[in-house]
């Protein structure tokens, strides 16, 4: 019985300390949906970036391109991303890019493969957003402010 409650114990503290973990992670760094400069939009609501990152909106309010930048799904900003921003689950994201994609209707965004390489893609390609936890950005991007809704 004893080791029992030496096991319950010990898993209790390993969780507390894998949360503490990503709170303090969590803290240091910022999750912001980034956008090349040239981008003429300084905030958009959270539906409008669902619809863009749902690859609905394929074009800004100027008519120019938009090209939608990723993480991987296991990526913890793209987990971040999707549950705090699109409020959905990554695998629900994945499945409506599969769909698009599948029925010919639409493209899934570009995966990139870490968070340097987003803000690489972002700032190099006129249209272009992603998201990023980050504390610092190049000048040649600037952060969208979501506004939330109801």
């Amino acid at each position: 019985m004893l080791n029992i409650h030496r096991i319950g114990f010990r898993l209790m503290l390993a969780l507390v300390m894998l949360f503490g973990v990503n709170y303090a992670y969590a803290e240091q760094s910022q999750l912001r949906v980034i956008v090349n400069d040239n981008v003429k939009v300084n905030s958009l609501s959270e539906s409008s970036v669902r619809w863009i990152f749902s690859m609905r909106q394929t074009t800004w309010e100027d008519g120019s391109a938009i090209k939608v930048y990723v993480l991987h799904q296991q990526d913890p900003a793209h987990q971040n991303f999707c549950k705090d921003v699109l409020s959905m689950f990554p695998y629900q994201l994945e499945r409506t890019w599969n769909k698009l994609a599948y029925s010919g209707l639409g493209e899934k965004p570009t995966l990139v493969r870490d968070s340097q390489e987003m803000i690489d893609m972002v700032s190099q390609e006129p249209g272009a957003i992603g998201y990023v936890l980050s504390t610092s950005l190049p000048p040649n991007l600037h952060v969208l402010q979501i506004s939330k809704e109801g």
